[in-house]
């Protein structure tokens, strides 16, 4: 196989940044890669990584997933409109309590993170037809396989994106086109410092007192020892989705984290939903000390799996 040219989106910061960097990278020279985002003011950070990389293996284009003709015209600068891999990355956060939500921001949440990903796969999927080839890549999260408390809106987009991929794949594969679900656990980005610092100053006079003090006291703190225990980097991230991407014959869907994998498995164990329900409910409300026994010990096996 040739030179593939892949499509990455929201390469400002973050995921989307290392990936794109990464794969501009790769020493075999295998990929040509277009990395995008919405304000172009925003590049620097990605100019640095890429170095001397830069209009060569890696060029910066704009491109606005909630604007069809932004796509439209990322799509066009592109030689023979060709996207071998497209890596869809862009997306925002949301967390609280669904009081506190606006209907306004749960659109605009769904505009970036589900209708985004639409625009562009309507935009490539008939040029991969085409073509008898491709491979679309999505960044999805846990969080498209489970939900989990006080992440509804966010948890709902991703579940959104799952089942439409899972759907979108079976007609892919007549036309030998790959589809890709990479579903992160907790990752240390921007992003995601962006979405607590945003939560800890959340107005919540729009909810009960208990509602309230669950969510600051208990919801943020857990949130924090989570992401200290199990939280990947977004490079982590890149290396698992290049090996994605480089597979013969890569998955439907891959978690980059395997010390979040116990907390996915409840939901395959039980078609009921009986059993991941109860077991966060008892965690989060019931048994603080086991928790933080159980964060103890991923905390050890991570700084063992670290030193090999």
């Amino acid at each position: 196989m040739g030179t593939r040219r892949v499509l990455v989106t929201g390469c400002s910061s973050g995921i989307g940044l290392a990936v794109a960097v990464r794969l501009a990278k790769d020493e075999t020279k295998r990929f040509k890669v277009v990395a995008t985002m919405r304000d172009l003011e925003k590049r620097g950070p990605l100019e640095r990584a890429a170095g001397d990389l830069l209009n060569k293996t890696l060029v910066i284009q704009k491109l606005d997933a909630c604007c069809e003709e932004s796509i439209k015209e990322c799509i066009n600068s592109i030689p023979n409109r060709q996207v071998d891999v497209l890596v869809n990355n862009a997306g925002i956060g949301m967390i609280g309590p669904l009081e506190c939500q606006s209907i306004t921001s749960m659109k605009e949440l769904f505009e970036v993170n589900f209708f985004g990903l639409v625009r562009l796969v309507k935009e490539v999927l008939p040029d991969m037809k085409q073509r008898q080839s491709g491979h679309i890549v999505v960044m999805s999260s846990v969080m498209g396989i489970q939900g989990l408390l006080f992440n509804d809106v966010y948890s709902a987009s991703k579940f959104a994106v799952e089942g439409f991929c899972e759907s979108l794949a079976v007609q892919a594969m007549k036309f030998n086109i790959k589809t890709t679900l990479v579903e992160p656990g907790p990752v240390m980005t921007e992003f995601e410092r962006k979405v607590y610092e945003d939560a800890e100053i959340i107005d919540l006079s729009q909810t009960d007192e208990e509602t309230a003090r669950i969510f600051r006291d208990i919801y943020l703190p857990y949130s924090r020892k989570v992401f200290t225990t199990l939280g990947q980097t977004p490079e982590d991230v890149a290396e698992q989705t290049q090996k994605v991407i480089t597979a013969q014959e890569p998955p439907l869907r891959h978690q980059t984290n395997r010390l979040y994998m116990p907390m996915t498995a409840l939901k395959h164990a039980d078609p009921t939903g009986r059993l991941p329900l109860e077991a966060f409910y008892k965690m989060i409300f019931k048994h603080d000390t086991v928790f933080n026994a159980t964060l103890g010990i991923l905390r050890m096996m991570n700084r063992r799996k670290g030193k090999k």
